[in-house]
């Protein structure tokens, strides 16, 4: 299940997100409270010295208090950028938060707003940051894409690479995780906005796919569907509803994502160039209104028409958001595992993959410390979560006890 509003106000009270509709309002006030360049006072406190797991022993920090964070992303120096929804971007460091001025300014409307960050792989040569971002008005929106340079408390040089091709009525399923590939290209997830009628079998639309693009928005010349009349070129797989997670295997060169799905039906799925996916043909989650199996293949056999089934199906419902492999020393036990997060679950769920299927899980945090959003491992190994909650809302650190 998703955390997408179906239920009007209702639903978005209990996501917590009610207050952002509206396109400006919630982000100007913040603005106008905590300017660029104001610093918090550091709030590092040690939430739980000892947790036991399976096989590792933990300790939870939290480095800043946050309602609604979206994206990590990390420094050569070791300090966080922290998007906000709201439209806000914070750099994180020995626990003091610092506002970062010249942020896209985005419609903010439920999931809507300022989103993903990634420090480009080479940034120590070009400076790049990289973010995602609900682009338009109260009549339609787009999931964008820009970069900018970060010069003392601000983004400068702000450029949008790359717009979705279709503005739908603002709100819902953005997707917008942002991964970089060894090749210097990179992947953004696209959801299918919960348009009627669905549009992610639509080849000429963006929406419900992954599209692979250079790192200045321009088209990779060996993308799967360059020269083919029917698709959209930027398009790398399609048939997703909405990827909030995604990671490759530095090991194996394999892309995992984690994909909402409806009623149930929430995905882990290994991404291949040029696969269709199912939605919203073939899925393992069912009608929200009639709970029906959703879609027109009754066995819910993505394989029988042709299309690319998931790896897993959590259940019970995860909402899953985030998406981590660890590896390294930090955390021997778990190396090669994946670690992805979950809003309406409250947790994390390790995931072991054996010979590409899923052999075991354990669930860790679960109700500790809200919705999670965002799972990200540093290049210090630790693991870091983006969390939301109006109480325990904030970016916690997972490191090894002691």
């Amino acid at each position: 299940m998703n955390d997408r509003s179906i239920l009007g106000t209702a639903l978005l009270a209990f996501l917590g997100l009610g207050g952002l509709a509206g396109c400006s309002d919630a982000s100007d006030a913040r603005a106008a409270a905590n300017p660029a360049g104001t610093e918090s006072a550091p709030s590092i406190e040690v939430i739980d010295d000892e947790i036991s797991t399976e096989y590792e022993d933990l300790r939870l920090v939290r480095l800043a208090r946050m309602e609604n964070p979206w994206g990590i992303g990390f420094l050569p120096n070791g300090d966080l950028l922290v998007t906000e929804i709201e439209g806000s971007i914070h750099r994180i460091s020995g626990g003091v938060a610092t506002r970062i001025s010249g942020a896209p300014e985005p419609h903010v409307q439920n999931q809507g707003g300022l989103l993903d960050v990634v420090v480009h792989p080479d940034y120590e040569e070009n400076g790049w940051i990289y973010l995602t971002w609900s682009k338009g008005d109260s009549d339609g929106t787009v999931p964008a894409l820009s970069r900018a340079r970060l010069e003392g408390d601000a983004l400068v040089g702000m450029e949008t690479l790359f717009e979705s091709n279709t503005r739908t009525s603002p709100g819902r399923h953005y997707g917008s995780r942002i991964l970089f590939l060894d090749d210097g290209t990179l992947l953004m997830t696209i959801g299918d906005r919960g348009a009627e009628p669905p549009r992610a079998q639509d080849t000429m639309d963006h929406s419900g796919s992954v599209v692979r693009l250079n790192h200045d928005g321009s088209v990779p010349a060996d993308n799967p569907f360059v020269g083919n009349a029917a698709y959209a070129p930027e398009i790398w797989s399609y048939g997703h509803r909405n990827i909030q997670g995604i990671i490759r295997d530095p090991t194996t060169g394999e892309i995992w994502a984690t994909e909402h799905g409806p009623r149930g039906g929430d995905e882990l799925n290994r991404l291949e160039p040029g696969a269709n996916y199912g939605w919203p043909r073939a899925t393992l989650g069912r009608d929200y209104r009639t709970q029906e199996p959703f879609g027109d293949a009754e066995t819910r056999d993505h394989a029988s028409i042709g299309m690319t089934g998931p790896v897993f199906e959590f259940l019970p419902t995860l909402a899953p958001s985030g998406l981590a492999q660890v590896r390294g020393d930090a955390f021997p036990a778990w190396d090669g595992d994946l670690l992805a997060g979950g809003l309406r679950a409250e947790r994390i769920l390790r995931v072991v993959i054996d010979d590409g299927e899923v052999i075991h899980l354990e669930e860790l945090l679960h109700g500790d410390v809200g919705r999670i959003r965002d799972v990200r491992q540093g290049p210090d190994g630790a693991i870091y979560l983006a969390t939301e909650g109006e109480e325990r809302g904030g970016i916690y650190r997972l490191e090894p006890a002691g």
